[in-house]
């Protein structure tokens, strides 16, 4: 049947063809008629106007009008021919609209679901750093200019040397992995061959790959909690049960967690700086989380996140270094000693898991780029990469005295400072006032926000699985790292006054 061509004609000629954009105008006439077909507003067996009616209704020379709807033609949205008129196939399913599902086609499984939404609670912080962004280096201190001209000379030798830009090794470039070896024992103790590091794509996808390949759901994995909020996620995607482990002064609870959870498949701990509280797992911790790992046949993922920046000694083994059994897989990043968008990371896996790690590497992430890797080789293995170790170490201790010391002198007070003798930051308590009141935490996290200031409340860090075992004092996290002293002055100067409007009427300490 023939249906009436009034519709086409008007659906067509009602908007005018933009002539001064840059897509040719038979383009335009094209991808509109194609939009109304595949859309349902114009039916199969439609009749489109005539192509000399069309031209002048639109303004535009017959010839755009037949090139439109020729590559229509082509393409098996209409038929017809000379002196039989142009319709839109009758042979075309009828277009239906899908009903709705918040924007998709389908609704998510439960694993898609999961994905969406699992790293909901890791807000992302952009834009210029200010104080106090956490776990943020100083890209001030970064030698951009050096790292360009490395660059530049690797972009050079990239046509003549075909691994540069064609497909490189799953477990990362062979150069980088044989300078991280040999850094990784020198400074950290770390028993490993080169064979056993794969590169990744920072340590998020180390953690999301380890998920994937160790655990099947209903495992369960200890966590601290408070802890890093980015290991959950990919363990919760993987289908984990989520077992939360308190932390003490020496680091996990692991008797807790080994009365509580004994039959767990992976631990997850930062042994060397714990996030937020910035505690130091004891030795004696250490070996006892190593015995039961043996014991239950476990894996030990330690995340070794920041351990290049410890202010009142060398950097502590790792606790991979004392690990006997193969259980203890190191996880690690140049996010916090470079700058987060260089994006890479790498695992040191046990001699078994390393190349099922990297052909399941492989599957999600064919190889990570080659050039960044390739750059960071030379910036390691000519030196600099130690050079800026040191560098950085002076400024942020420097960095670290300032916040210590404003605090102290605006709100020591208010705030207690918890370890400082490592890492990025300074986990910090609000100290109560003679009737035991504090503010709460959130609010204050949100009017320092208001005001400029960034910094994360330590409720934060609670898992939201946790048991009331996990509990932790109210307080903030405030990095020192990412700005100058002076700008750190200036926060903890701002950060006075939101906390002074937040208290309490008349709960300044020692008064009434």
């Amino acid at each position: 049947m023939i249906l009436p061509t009034m519709h086409a004609y008007d659906l067509i000629a009602a908007t005018p063809l933009e002539r001064s954009g840059e897509t040719p105008l038979f383009r335009q006439l094209y991808a509109r008629l194609k939009d109304a077909i595949l859309q349902g507003t114009l039916a199969p067996g439609a009749r489109l106007p005539a192509t000399r009616t069309l031209c002048v209704a639109l303004g535009i020379s017959r010839q755009t009008v037949l090139a439109a709807y020729d590559q229509l033609t082509a393409e098996g949205y209409l038929r017809g021919g000379v002196g039989q008129g142009t319709f839109v196939d009758e042979a075309l399913p009828l277009a239906r609209r899908p009903p709705r599902t918040d924007g998709l086609l389908r609704a998510l499984p439960a694993r898609g679901v999961a994905m969406a939404t699992a790293m909901g609670r890791a807000p992302l912080r952009d834009g210029p750093p200010r104080a106090f962004r956490p776990s943020m280096p100083g890209l001030d201190l970064f030698p951009f200019d050096l790292w360009r001209k490395l660059e530049a000379r690797q972009l050079r030798r990239a046509h003549r040397s075909g691994p540069y830009l064609g497909y490189g090794a799953a477990n990362g470039y062979a150069p980088l992995r044989e300078l991280l070896c040999a850094y990784l024992r020198a400074s950290r103790g770390v028993v490993c061959e080169p064979e056993q590091i794969v590169i990744t794509s920072g340590s998020q996808q180390a953690l999301y790959l380890l998920s994937q390949l160790l655990l099947a759901p209903g495992d369960g994995v200890w966590l601290e909690s408070p802890g890093y909020q980015g290991a959950s996620a990919p363990m919760q995607v993987a289908g984990a049960r989520l077992c939360t482990v308190p932390v003490t002064d020496e680091g996990m609870d692991v008797a807790y967690g080994a009365l509580h959870y004994p039959d767990a498949r992976m631990v997850f701990a930062t042994p060397s700086h714990q996030l937020p509280l910035g505690v130091t797992m004891s030795l004696a911790r250490r070996l006892e989380l190593l015995r039961w790992a043996t014991a239950n046949r476990a894996w030990v993922i330690e995340d070794d996140y920041d351990s290049e920046y410890r202010y009142t000694g060398p950097p502590l083994a790792s606790l991979q270094s004392l690990d006997r059994a193969g259980c203890v897989i190191y996880v690690g990043t140049f996010s916090k000693v470079l700058f987060p968008a260089l994006r890479l990371g790498y695992v040191v896996a046990p001699p078994a898991l390393a190349e099922p790690l990297a052909r399941a590497k492989a599957l999600i992430d064919r190889q990570g780029a080659i050039l960044p890797q390739a750059v960071l080789a030379d910036f390691i293995g000519e030196g600099h990469f130690m050079r800026h170790i040191r560098r950085t170490r002076d400024a942020y201790a420097e960095r670290r005295a300032a916040l210590m010391t404003a605090l102290d002198d605006r709100l020591g007070e208010r705030l207690r400072c918890g370890p400082a003798d490592a890492g990025l930051d300074l986990c910090t308590h609000f100290l109560p006032d003679e009737r035991g009141r504090i503010p709460l935490e959130a609010r204050v996290a949100q009017a320092a926000l208001d005001a400029g200031i960034e910094l994360r409340p330590l409720g934060y860090f609670a898992n939201p699985t946790a048991t009331p075992a996990c509990a932790v004092a109210p307080g903030l996290l405030l990095g020192f790292s990412a700005v100058p002293p002076a700008d750190i002055r200036r926060g903890v100067a701002a950060l006075a006054k939101v906390i002074e409007a937040q208290w309490p009427a008349g709960a300044r300490r020692g008064k009434v």
